[in-house]
């Protein structure tokens, strides 16, 4: 059974830094990519990060660049998104996906094939 958890939320001020993690278990994902969407009340779910499997390539939502940085651990079967500079507007329930599509349409929910159960981050401003 393939299990994907969540940590390292929590309450942060605006301008502080947080870690997420997410651990894989049930099967190794280390040829597939693996990403972070978030969703915030009363919005849609979104992209946030993505990371090919080689760790080779990296992506980011635009509101995110420069702020978030995405990594993976294959050993650990472990995906990491590190958070600075943190806003208010990122305030949201942050989900790890594990996906094996290989197209450009990455920011799509519907090629991701896993999903966490999410973790909260709110930022105070």
């Amino acid at each position: 059974q393939v299990q994907l958890v969540e940590s390292g939320g929590g309450l942060v001020q605006a301008g502080g830094s947080l870690r997420l993690s997410c651990a894989a278990s049930g099967r190794t994902f280390s040829s597939y990519r693996r990403g972070w969407f978030r969703q915030a009340p009363g919005k849609e779910r979104e992209f946030v990060a993505a990371i090919t499997w080689s760790g080779g390539t990296t992506r980011y939502a635009e509101s995110v660049k420069g702020r978030f940085t995405i990594s993976r651990d294959n050993a650990k079967n472990t995906v990491y998104l590190q958070i600075n500079s943190a806003k208010p507007e990122d305030t949201a329930v942050y989900y790890c996906a594990v996906s094996s599509y290989v197209g450009s349409d990455y920011s799509a929910d519907k090629n991701w094939d896993y999903w966490g159960q999410g973790t909260q981050v709110t930022v105070s401003s």
